[in-house]
């Protein structure tokens, strides 16, 4: 499987709609090749890296197949003209949340990439949207974009290939994977939360996402 890569996105740390909270969501499409090395992309920001960036979330990849529904839901959203609408580094058509699994390895242009996790959103989709929902809709419909690790460097810019290598964890679509730890599944999910313990390619955030689920609920017992 492998599809075009459409745009390569990078943002620069601003002022976010005039407050004072700094952030980099409004990335751009570049033309020119990016080097890809474990952090992320060359000359891509985060403004708070306790959240966004680092290891397992050095790239951002949203795709632009949700966008004609995003249209649907939010009507006249100017945003939606153009890849970066969400955040993302990286946008494709062919891979979304229902046929993307965690620990997927991609050959990014030249760099090696392995998913890591879908992406949790936050407040600022509902800022950047100017409308209230958003957060949730992304919540409630699994169009939540994912994170990848960097296994080895290297280069990508638009029109290079997106492949996919390796499917070492066929179980665990994203969509799933989000559902049992961000979207109110664990509790009717203990089988799949104790399965997740063995999966040593999850972030590390959501590895202790996991683990407090497993307490609350008793599935680890």
């Amino acid at each position: 499987m492998q599809t075009p890569i459409l745009a390569v996105l990078l943002g620069e740390v601003r002022p976010f709609r005039g407050e004072r909270e700094p952030s980099a969501i409004g990335k751009l499409p570049v033309e020119h090749a990016v080097a890809v090395g474990t952090t992320g992309l060359a000359g891509d920001e985060q403004a708070d890296r306790t959240v966004h960036g680092g290891v397992d979330k050095a790239i951002h990849h949203y795709p632009a197949d949700h966008y004609a529904w995003w249209r649907q839901h939010l009507g006249n959203a100017p945003l939606l003209d153009a890849p970066g609408a969400f955040g993302e580094n990286i946008s494709t058509t062919g891979f979304d949340e229902t046929n993307v699994c965690l620990g997927d390895r991609f050959r990014l242009g030249t760099a090696l990439v392995e998913v890591s996790q879908a992406r949790q959103p936050c407040w600022k989709l509902d800022h950047r949207f100017g409308t209230k929902g958003v957060m949730a809709a992304v919540v409630k419909t699994r169009r939540t974009g994912w994170y990848y690790r960097v296994i080895e460097a290297g280069q990508v810019r638009a029109g290079d290939s997106l492949e996919l290598l390796e499917r070492p964890y066929p179980d665990w679509p994203l969509a799933s994977l989000f559902g049992l730890l961000i979207g109110g599944e664990a509790k009717d999910r203990p089988a799949d939360l104790r399965a997740l313990r063995e999966i040593p390619v999850l972030a590390e955030s959501w590895k202790v996402r996991r683990a407090k689920l497993a307490e609350q609920y008793g599935a680890d017992l």
